[in-house]
């Protein structure tokens, strides 16, 4: 089992670079380890995928345009069919979801959704794809620099290497939707 960092959910700051069998994150000013295996990965995918599908949901009914409620729903919906197909596959191969022992990224989501929960109209539009862009960045590093090289299973590399352009697109959207608002 190898030591790696745990971004992909908690939107992390990495600290100062350390040996590349054992990178560290900070939370808050405090260095963070977590093991992965590909039991801890698939709770991650589906946690991730879920955290997304709640922000989506609030984008679809809280956008003040059409845009923004449309780039909400495409979330839910491209987030909730990649969440099925890690959740079938976990099933398949009989690999039961363990989140990594002391995972903040509930009471984080939580935070932000609060956060977006609380602003409306254009603040709200502007949150939502500040929020959308800087949590598809960092699920794009994580799944690049962490996720993928941890995972053993050949079948969940795939799925995961499939899914990993739909992130990039998803990260794009919210960067054109956010530049047509303008400052």
């Amino acid at each position: 089992m190898q030591v790696v960092t745990l971004a992909i959910i908690t939107m992390l700051t990495p600290l100062p670079a350390k040996p590349a069998h054992s990178p560290v994150v900070r939370r808050d000013a405090v260095a963070v380890r977590v093991a992965l295996d590909d039991a801890t990965i698939v709770a991650i995918f589906d946690a991730a995928n879920t955290a997304d599908i709640e922000t989506g949901q609030l984008g679809a009914r809280k956008g003040s345009t059409q845009k923004i409620r449309d780039y909400g729903a495409m979330l839910v919906a491209a987030h909730t069919g990649a969440r099925q197909q890690g959740r079938d596959l976990a099933k398949k191969l009989g690999v039961t979801p363990t989140p990594p022992k002391d995972d903040q990224s509930a009471a984080q989501h939580a935070a932000a959704m609060k956060q977006l929960r609380g602003v409306s109209g254009k603040a709200f539009d502007r949150a939502f794809l500040e929020h959308e862009i800087a949590y598809h960045k960092a699920v794009i590093a994580a799944v690049q620099n962490t996720l993928l090289p941890a995972i053993q299973n050949a079948q969940l590399k795939a799925l995961v290497i499939q899914v990993s352009p739909v992130f990039l697109q998803h990260q794009q959207v919210a960067e054109q939707l956010l530049a047509a608002m303008g400052k």
